[in-house]
């Protein structure tokens, strides 16, 4: 077998292996479900996992590691963690999560969006387009 070959593989595997994983400064948190409870404490464990869930999906992480965002978390941040190289960003995660947020909570992202948006803030703007009996 060729070395070029070996190597195809080899990248492949690690593709594989590392696909949906957060990147290191995310991965050795905690959970941070009490940063959620404390700064939402209205709004249901059921609607803070949607909201994470959501966005989770939206930039191909795990369910399990929902948790291992705060609410002061920027976007903008994570994304830049994502693809340190600013030639990297990939526009397809938020055109993704700009689409779920308004077919699932009815938020533009668009309208809201400024640099600095945290997943709190962003969270608190669903909280407020929802239906008082949701």
């Amino acid at each position: 077998m060729s070395i070029l070959a070996i190597l195809v593989l080899l990248a492949v595997a690690w593709s594989a292996l590392t696909f949906g994983q957060l990147p290191n400064p995310l991965l050795t948190r905690t959970s941070q479900g009490r940063s959620w409870r404390r700064a939402f404490p209205r709004a249901s464990n059921r609607q803070i996992r949607e909201f994470l869930s959501v966005f989770t999906s939206a930039f191909d992480f795990r369910d399990v590691d929902m948790l291992k965002f705060r609410p002061d978390d920027q976007l903008i941040g994570i994304c830049r963690t994502l693809h340190p190289s600013k030639w990297a960003a990939d526009a397809a995660e938020f055109d993704t999560f700009a689409r779920d947020l308004r077919t699932r909570f009815g938020v533009v992202l668009e309208d809201i969006w400024d640099e600095g948006l945290t997943l709190g803030a962003l969270f608190s703007h669903i909280q407020q387009a929802r239906p008082a009996s949701r």
